[in-house]
């Protein structure tokens, strides 16, 4: 009989080793579904993980993957800080959207003005509602202890509203002919996050997650705070006995999460996506939480995982222009990451073994 036996201690080879098998799963079992779709999967698995990077068009395909990237990185950095201490946001989506909301408004307003302060104006004012908005379920946890995960989803569904609410209300474009929608950034030099180096998909939200990175990596490895957080989610009791406020800690880790996801959607409104607008959201807020786990809540695995991630992005759009698969089927192939990662990732505490047991 198969059977699962407890390891002493989890396993540093398959710690390693299961989100590059995770991936492995994820693209045999990708092929299959679009074989039953009619694709050819080879074909299908070849355009999506391979002609981005090699292929003939594969200039334009990395820079688009800096861009896809980038939020993806700034908001899943934030998320492993509280997913390590045990506190779960899982309403970044909510706190992207408000973020990219206040940050185009603030632009907006000043429209048609020409100045170098109003970009940093919408930068501080994008990352200062993500953390207002990230705020709620950390003063509701730590006053009243309600669970964070719920009162954060809650919110993403609150922040939707508030976005299809400005786009055909108070932001939209007064000259767009009464469709909804906002002004484009990409008129508005003043307010535009422009590429930093043409044709290489580097803006500043690009910068911003690579200091992102640097930020977290240097945050777990030499601060106090972070060795608070490591000690919250290792050994709860321990953090306690050490002195550790748990509830500033849930304030601080909702915070800084809150405040870079903000960042993303501000630089993602003023940058690619160009506008305010109903369908704004794709899903960045939510995907995230697969580029944290994925990359084990590592700052270096996380810009690895959010580089993956991207090219499934990339490489989906090029296979529905040129395969014509449904966009569905490319989402699901990015579930299958998360599926196949946490099933592999027993592997890590437990081991497999055959025959039957005895009794006692």
């Amino acid at each position: 009989m198969l059977r699962l036996e407890k390891r002493p201690s989890p396993s540093r080879l398959w710690t390693g080793a299961t989100p590059l098998l995770a991936v492995l799963l994820t693209m045999l079992a990708g092929g299959a579904m679009f074989a039953l779709l009619g694709s050819d999967p080879v074909v299908a698995i070849r355009t999506i993980f391979w002609d981005p990077l090699f292929g003939e068009f594969a200039f334009y395909y990395r820079g688009q993957l800096l861009v896809k990237a980038a939020p993806l990185i700034l908001i899943a950095i934030g998320l492993s800080l509280g997913f390590r201490a045990g506190i779960w946001n899982i309403g970044a989506e909510g706190q992207y959207i408000v973020g990219a909301i206040v940050g185009a408004a603030v632009g907006l307003a000043a429209y048609p003005t020409e100045s170098r302060l109003i970009f940093p104006a919408m930068i501080l004012a994008g990352a200062f509602a993500g953390w207002l908005w990230a705020m709620i379920p950390a003063i509701l946890k730590t006053r009243f202890n309600t669970n964070e995960i719920l009162v954060s989803l809650m919110l993403v569904y609150v922040a939707e509203a508030m976005l299809a609410s400005v786009s055909s209300g108070l932001l939209r474009n007064p000259d767009g002919m009464g469709f909804p929608g906002s002004r484009n950034f990409k008129d508005y030099p003043a307010a535009h996050n422009a590429f930093l180096i043409e044709g290489a998909g580097v803006h500043w939200g690009v910068v911003a997650a690579m200091i992102a990175v640097i930020f977290a990596y240097v945050l777990l490895g030499r601060h106090v705070l972070g060795f608070h957080i490591r000690l919250t989610g290792e050994a709860p009791r321990a953090a306690r006995f050490a002195g550790v406020n748990p509830s500033l800690l849930v304030v601080v880790c909702l915070g800084i999460s809150g405040a870079l996801a903000g960042l993303a959607g501000l630089f993602e409104v003023s940058g690619p996506a160009g506008q305010i607008s109903i369908d704004f959201n794709s899903g960045y807020g939510f995907t995230a939480i697969i580029v944290a786990f994925l990359g084990r809540l590592h700052p270096v695995g996380i810009l690895l995982a959010g580089l993956l991630m991207a090219l499934t992005y990339v490489g989906g759009d090029a296979a529905a222009s040129a395969l014509g698969l449904p966009s569905a089927a490319i989402q699901l192939l990015q579930g299958m990451l998360l599926f196949f990662l946490l099933a592999v990732d027993v592997l890590a505490n437990f081991r497999i073994r055959f025959g039957r047991t005895e009794a006692a």
